[in-house]
């Protein structure tokens, strides 16, 4: 069993930057891989980001690449999303998921485990 909890939303300025932590309890971190999703209001939920247990590999949806980074901390069991160049198509509820699938997946279904959610609104 693996406790996620998300933290570090907010309000964010068009061009700004806020970063996301997502912190892990329970069975050994570096067993899963982990991904940020997000949903915004009247869409679905929507894949973001994805790190490999080891975090030497990652994968960014097109609509963040290039702005958003999405790190890992094995030894603090977090995972972290900073993001940068916000835009208003930014705002959404933002959720961190686990898997213990090796290689990253994209497939929510994959996903065993699943923070809260923290919103991000990005205005001015």
């Amino acid at each position: 069993q693996v406790h996620v909890v998300e933290s570090g939303g907010g309000l964010g300025q068009p061009g700004g930057s806020l970063r996301l932590s997502c912190a892990a309890t329970g069975r050994t971190f570096s067993s899963y891989a982990m991904g940020w999703f997000r949903q915004a209001p009247g869409k679905e939920r929507e894949p973001v980001a994805a790190i490999v247990r080891s975090g030497s590999s990652t994968w960014y949806a097109d609509s963040v690449k290039g702005r958003f980074t999405m790190s890992r901390d094995n030894a603090k069991n977090t995972v972290y999303l900073q993001m940068n160049s916000l835009k208003p198509e930014d705002t959404a509820v933002y959720y961190c998921a686990a898997s213990t699938r090796y290689s990253i997946t994209l497939n929510e279904n994959d996903y065993d485990y699943w923070g809260q959610g923290t919103q991000v609104t990005v205005s001015s």
